[in-house]
């Protein structure tokens, strides 16, 4: 079978601190980075344990995981594992990115994020560059706040064409955007208006849950971030059971790791193998 993993484990520390994010400027003791570990190094082994399955996996940690050595060494090893077809991490990239060299470039991609408040235009196009020439697969995205409207279309012009470019929309205040201020994010990202609204999904049919679903730490698994029922266990010798096609029980999903496994909106397509790295078929090396 193939699965689509989103594996968070405890790991909440971030070196980044963004006003809008609760996890900014925040540490882990010694002991809680330990315990991060010796999770993430469990969860890597059972991945091997299911040599029957093929696996893509998308890392969403609260924070940054990138700048720790132990996150660097699991995702080099799943990048040479037969059974992964993708892994993926979300990242500010301000990680160094020499130990890319040693992953199969073949698996290995990342959804990173530029943080205007937090590194210069420059310096993070300068970092993208070394990436895309180093043929490392990545798309580049942001949080669509108008006062940066300027900062982000300078960002889309900056990189390689062949880059991709996403945009979150500011969804917590109602009629954030003007008409204008859409169409500018629009021609940075053609598929801004995807995000630019939660969709409804009460009832809907998803793959969340049947062929994706989320892990954490322990093992346990839900149907996705959102849904924070516990549906099993991945270290159950039985997990595969818990997974079934069914109705989403949200009344709503705004989230791209979210909606793009509603049915309805057909989205699968135009991902395709992209779809962990938030990548368009028509875009990217």
């Amino acid at each position: 079978m193939n699965f689509s993993i989103l594996y968070r484990g405890p790991l909440s520390s971030c070196n980044y601190s963004c006003d809008y994010c609760p996890f900014a400027k925040t540490k882990n003791t010694r002991a809680e980075l330990e315990d991060d570990k010796k999770k993430l190094r469990r969860f890597v082994n059972w991945t091997k344990e299911n040599a029957q399955h093929h696996f893509g996996i998308l890392f969403t940690p609260w924070g940054e995981a990138l700048i720790r050595k132990y996150y660097q060494e699991a995702i080099t090893e799943l990048s040479h594992s037969e059974n992964i077809r993708k892994v993926a991490i979300q990242t500010n990239l301000s990680c160094p990115t020499g130990w890319m060299k040693h992953c199969n470039p073949d698996k290995l991609a990342l959804w990173t994020t530029f943080h205007p408040t937090q590194i210069s235009r420059a310096d993070f196009v300068k970092k993208c560059r070394q990436l895309f020439e180093s043929g490392v697969r990545f798309s580049v995205g942001t949080v669509g706040f108008t006062d940066a409207l300027p900062e982000i279309e300078k960002l889309r012009e900056e990189l390689p064409p062949e880059i991709y470019v996403w945009v979150n929309a500011n969804k917590k205040t109602a009629d954030y955007y003007s008409e204008e201020n859409i169409n500018r994010l629009l021609a940075v990202d053609p598929l801004f208006s995807w995000n630019l609204h939660a969709h409804q999904s009460l009832g809907e049919s998803c793959r969340a849950g049947e062929s994706v679903f989320s892990v954490d730490g322990d093992g346990n698994m839900t149907r996705c971030h959102f849904i924070k029922t516990r549906i099993g266990n991945i270290y159950d010798p039985s997990w595969e059971k818990a997974l079934r096609r069914q109705a989403c029980t949200n009344a709503t999903c705004g989230c791209h790791i979210g909606y793009v496994h509603l049915d309805k909106l057909n989205l699968q397509p135009v991902y395709g193998d992209g779809l962990l790295e938030r990548i368009p078929v028509d875009m990217g090396k």
